[in-house]
Formats: C-alpha cells, sequence, structure tokens
C-alpha cells in the first residue's frame, strides 16, 4: 500500500525520524521493520506512523533551528489504521514494515 510519510532531512541528505531514535537513518529503497523502543518509562512503540495523504497540519516543515522536514512516498505492509482529529491529517497509518520509494519535496 502506498503511504506517505513526514521525515527529517539531515545536512548530509539523510532521512530519519522526526521523533523516536532520531539517530537512526532510513535508507531508501530498503524494507525496514519495525522494533519495540521504550518511550516515557513503560510505554512502547511499535510501527511507522504514515499517512494516506501528505496532510499533518500540526507539524512544520521547517524549524526555528534550521531544521528541515520532508515528505517520502512510502509502501507499507502489515498495518492498522486509526483516526486522529483533523487537526492532525485524520487518519493514520501504523506499519509494522515500510520502505521509502523516493523524496517527494525538499
Amino acid at each position: 500500500m502506498k503511504a506517505y510519510k513526514l521525515m527529517r532531512l539531515r545536512k548530509d541528505g539523510s532521512l530519519g525520524s522526526l521523533f523516536i531514535d532520531r539517530k537512526a537513518v532510513i535508507p531508501i529503497g530498503e524494507w525496514l521493520e519495525a522494533e519495540c523502543i521504550p518511550t516515557s518509562g513503560f510505554a512502547v512503540r511499535k510501527g511507522f506512523h504514515c499517512c494516506f495523504e501528505m496532510n499533518a497540519p500540526h507539524l512544520k516543515k521547517k524549524l526555528a533551528n534550521g531544521e528541515q522536514r520532508v515528505w517520502v512516498e512510502c509502501l507499507v505492509e502489515d498495518y492498522e489504521t486509526y483516526n486522529r482529529p483533523e487537526s492532525q491529517g485524520n487518519i493514520w497509518i501504523l506499519a509494522n514494515k515500510m520502505k521509502v520509494v523516493k523524496v517527494i519535496e525538499n
């Protein structure tokens, strides 16, 4: 299934997650499997957060510290969807497998 994800574009051109496991490099063209990553004490998240459309109005594309965020087209497998408020782009995908296909905009 085709999906979209907002990612950090580093100065060296590599892609990374916005929040969780920020140091990891996300390669283009390689299938990745989600791992359980502890967050805030006992909570554990598993999955790649993606959207059906390039719509995440609650997230800025360019931050005051110079960080740039870009939309990428990706393929997802083994996923579930869940509803979010309209201010967060409505329906989100939580995928166990993801492959970034290409950067859509810089």
